[in-house]
């Protein structure tokens, strides 16, 4: 088997092209090639007709989702190989590093896309609440935007590591008085706790017209006061991935500016104790799975 890269449960897959279709136009044997966490569309709703198969509602994701044409389900990273039609493939720059590049297709696209549609660029105020998987993606991106950024965190332990991911600076949400001072301030802030906490705390630092999205899952619904919204005409939204040419979009940007995810490989015989510590928050900051470890089993 190809050294081959799924992502931490094996929504997304990195690795080299293996055959082709003789209809394939876009691909070669031995490319670098990225499937994300999708595999099908309808092709033929609004959604997909605007570049958002991600909305399809009919669409097939790439793992543990009905099978459209073999049946069953999808199995995604842990498939013995995968067959895609090439508009859901997507070109990898040869500069990343493959482990590295097999979140892109998940948290990478997971923050990238919110920022493009709200439109982070050079001089604006960006927030990052919660370091972590997607987080850190969201810090290496903002950055790379040309915007300044602020990571929120409940833990002083990760101080240090916002500042090296590309943060100018980082409050302790704790502390009070450290929040008062960013007050009205943020154009824009992207919210990837998935723990129940206090979002009007986080809508108060927005700025007029303002922006938070939730890229978290927080388990309960999360309190949200009206006049905190009312007041400052902000907003609360949340977001998915990408579609298939922002996600490519993405890709490029990230080999235009060498952006990976921070990763620890493993082999496919530690995944159960993987999951066991992604429960404990144990991973900096996501497992990528080398599938040539399947020859050793």
């Amino acid at each position: 088997m190809p050294t081959v890269y799924p992502c931490v449960p094996g929504h997304e897959i990195v690795g080299r092209v293996i055959n082709v279709g003789s209809a394939t136009t876009k691909f070669k044997p031995g490319d670098l090639a990225a499937v994300g966490c999708m595999v099908d569309s309808d092709r033929t709703c609004s959604e997909c007709q605007a570049g958002l198969e991600q909305f399809c509602r009919n669409a097939t994701f790439t793992y543990n989702f009905p099978d459209q044409h073999l049946g069953g389900v999808t199995y995604g990273g842990y498939s013995d190989n995968i067959v895609v039609d090439e508009r859901f493939v997507l070109r990898v720059p040869s500069n990343l590093d493959l482990a590295g590049a097999a979140p892109l297709l998940c948290a990478g696209i997971t923050t990238y896309s919110p920022m493009r549609h709200w439109g982070v660029t050079r001089g604006k105020k960006v927030g990052v609440v919660g370091l972590g998987g997607l987080g850190h993606m969201a810090v290496k991106f903002a950055r790379a935007l040309g915007a300044h950024v602020v990571v929120f965190t409940t833990s002083p332990n990760k101080i240090e590591d916002a500042l090296r991911l590309g943060a100018d600076d980082v409050v302790v949400s704790r502390h009070a008085d450290e929040m008062k001072k960013h007050v009205g301030s943020f154009d824009f802030i992207l919210d990837a706790v998935s723990a129940d906490h206090d979002i009007t705390a986080y809508i108060e630092l927005l700025r007029r017209d303002g922006n938070i999205t939730l890229v978290g899952a927080p388990e309960k619904p999360l309190s949200v006061p009206a006049f905190s919204l009312i007041f400052g005409r902000r907003s609360l939204s949340g977001s998915p991935i990408g579609g298939i040419a922002e996600t490519q979009e993405m890709l490029d940007f990230c080999g235009k500016h060498n952006i990976t995810a921070d990763v620890e490989v493993i082999p496919i015989q530690k995944v159960n104790e993987a999951y066991d510590r992604l429960l404990k928050s144990d991973v900096k900051y996501r497992f990528s799975i080398d599938m040539a470890s399947l020859q050793s089993k």
